[in-house]
């Protein structure tokens, strides 16, 4: 039996639901924070979940639009690095243009591979069928 089912099934006899996701379900996660381990966090269980062939798109917003600066690599290296690994593996980064904006972080500044967002381009990742979502 699939561990999903397993899951499902000890969770039935205890009473309560167990929701996990389907072998390629989507993952989003939103990260708002410039908070270095609080970051490494977020993007690390994404890493987990995109080798585990789950199709990842990060949205930095809010402070988390730091993290994608070029400007800010000495005091974001690690997490920096991971994003760029995650790029490679075929994630989606996008970034908030508005939280840029008012951050005052430009878009020749960031990263390579880290995609300018907008309502339509982060909905259609959000609101794709079977997503699961998470924030940090």
């Amino acid at each position: 039996m699939k561990l999903w089912k397993q899951l499902a099934f000890v969770g039935a006899l205890m009473g309560s639901a167990i929701v996990v996701a389907g072998e390629a379900n989507p993952l989003f996660i939103n990260l708002t924070t410039n908070e270095g381990h609080r970051a490494i966090m977020g993007i690390t269980f994404g890493k987990n979940q995109i080798e585990r062939g789950h199709p990842l798109t990060i949205f930095l917003n809010d402070k988390g639009v730091f993290l994608g600066s070029k400007q800010n690599a000495t005091e974001f290296s690690e997490q920096q690095k991971l994003l760029g690994e995650l790029i490679t593996k075929g994630a989606h980064i996008l970034i908030c243009q508005m939280c840029m904006k008012h951050y005052g972080v430009t878009a020749e500044d960031l990263l390579p591979g880290i995609k300018l967002s907008n309502p339509d381009i982060s909905g259609a990742a959000l609101f794709e069928e079977d997503t699961k979502t998470l924030s940090w």
